[in-house]
């Protein structure tokens, strides 16, 4: 176990600095996260990351990097769900990053 200090609260996190306990998540610790990868999230990545944690809330799973590609064309339009696009904000793997970011745990079938 680690830990990721955001605004002076520290935020317990697994081996691979996911979040132990998805509660404790805000956008303060999504920032950290983002700067420890050498990322600045614009708003792009933070209507990913909103995406995942409303996915999150109605189907208690965060999706595989398929599946997170085609709900997201759905829901943002084709220039937004595809690869390309998501690899660009996300160049460490869409679902495992942006899942990390957004507070959530790591997709299974990531490796």
């Amino acid at each position: 176990m680690g830990s990721i200090e955001a605004n002076g609260k520290n935020y317990e996190t697994d081996e691979e600095g996911y979040l132990a306990d998805l509660n404790t998540w805000d956008k303060d610790v999504a920032e950290v996260m983002a700067k420890l990868d050498d990322c600045e999230l614009t708003d792009n990545h933070w209507e990913v990351i909103n995406f995942l944690r409303e996915y999150y809330e109605e189907y208690q799973i965060a999706p595989a990097v398929r599946v997170l590609t085609k709900a997201i064309g759905k829901k943002l339009g084709k220039d937004k769900g595809n690869s390309k696009y998501l690899y660009e904000l996300f160049p460490y793997g869409p679902a495992k990053q942006a899942c990390k970011y957004a507070g959530l745990p790591k997709p299974t079938g990531c490796v």
